[in-house]
């Protein structure tokens, strides 16, 4: 039986790159740290990822290994539910139920439409415009009370709220009605290589991997970005690559911000790179090992995703027919 004393919580990634240290520090660790206090949903937004052309066999194994990441970051399969989103077809469902109460003009104005669609010009896919409606499924079927966001998904948790909202206004108390959620600790981290920039899997050498072997990691950071200053201080907008590193430092040691700065106080930027690159090395060391270990054990990793699979979908499946009594179709 699902516990549903406890505020529920769910969030997902795409499996469309390997995840990066800005997904583990910035959402990750922080989901560990919630599925003690919360009921967690946890997914694996396969759906989401086809809206860009994918390589079939490289989407079965980058879906794999995250699930494998996933755990060895600390997320408990018997804490929280983890399953992969195509696994469970009302999220499909309930997409089109909610296209249909969502305007033409919300989803034009959604900031990602405008920009994916720049980067993929030879692509505008009615499913990338139509992104936020599954988005918005996602969430209304587990009747999350929070979702965690950065800024760049925030106006999606919004128009998800618009959509439930409408919904609701005509049929009753259907859906929960979802609130942002940022969590007190994380890291926003920025590109090694483009400082102002958040860190992301399309730039490969401004970008931590999970899985990136110790001599990767150390080039990577050898090779960050700083400025002419010649000082370590912490200033996002004059010192961008600078307060990047010393921000990593922090999240990774559970330092405050003072003390690093007094800890590399008169030191060159070198030593920060260096020092910033081992801390990063030995905090991942554990996850790549445990990640690899766990790969080898696919009937472990399938049990998890199938049974996760069949939790969701009890409770996907109360919010759906829920919508459909409530839409006059017939019962199955």
């Amino acid at each position: 039986m699902e516990n549903t004393a406890k505020k529920r919580i769910f969030s997902g990634i795409q499996p469309s790159g390997e995840l990066t240290l800005g997904s583990y520090m910035g959402a990750i660790r922080n989901w560990t740290v919630l599925q003690d206090a919360y009921d967690c949903v946890y997914c694996i937004v396969d759906l989401h990822t086809i809206t860009v052309r994918q390589n079939p066999a490289d989407l079965r194994r980058r879906c794999m290994a995250q699930l494998a990441q996933y755990v060895a970051c600390g997320l408990d399969p018997e804490k929280s539910i983890l399953f992969i989103q195509s696994h469970v077809p009302e999220h499909a469902e309930l997409s089109w139920i909610l296209g249909c109460y969502t305007q033409f003009g919300e989803l034009s104005r959604m900031t990602q439409f405008k920009q994916k669609s720049q980067r993929h010009a030879d692509n505008i896919n009615a499913g990338l415009f139509t992104y936020p409606v599954l988005m918005a499924a996602d969430i209304l079927l587990y009747q999350a009370d929070l979702v965690p966001v950065g800024a760049d998904q925030k106006q999606h948790v919004e128009l998800c709220r618009d959509i439930a909202l409408r919904f609701n206004h005509i049929y009753g108390d259907i859906f929960t009605i979802p609130e942002p959620f940022i969590p007190e600790i994380g890291a926003r981290v920025m590109s090694l290589n483009h400082p102002e920039d958040k860190m992301s899997k399309s730039d490969p050498e401004g970008c931590v991997f999970l899985l990136d072997k110790p001599e990767d990691i150390k080039r990577k950071f050898k090779r960050a970005v700083t400025d002419s200053e010649a000082h370590i201080d912490y200033n996002p907008e004059k010192q961008p690559g600078v307060s990047n590193l010393l921000s990593i430092y922090c999240a990774a040691t559970g330092k405050a911000m003072p003390d690093a700065l007094a800890q590399f106080d008169g030191q060159g930027y070198g030593n920060l790179k260096s020092a910033v690159g081992e801390i990063v090395i030995e905090t991942l060391r554990p996850i790549r090992e445990e990640t690899e270990r766990l790969l080898k054990d696919k009937a472990y990793l399938e049990n998890i995703y199938k049974t996760g699979a069949e939790r969701a979908s009890r409770i996907a499946r109360r919010t759906l027919l829920k919508a459909h009594k409530k839409l006059g179709f017939l019962p199955r």
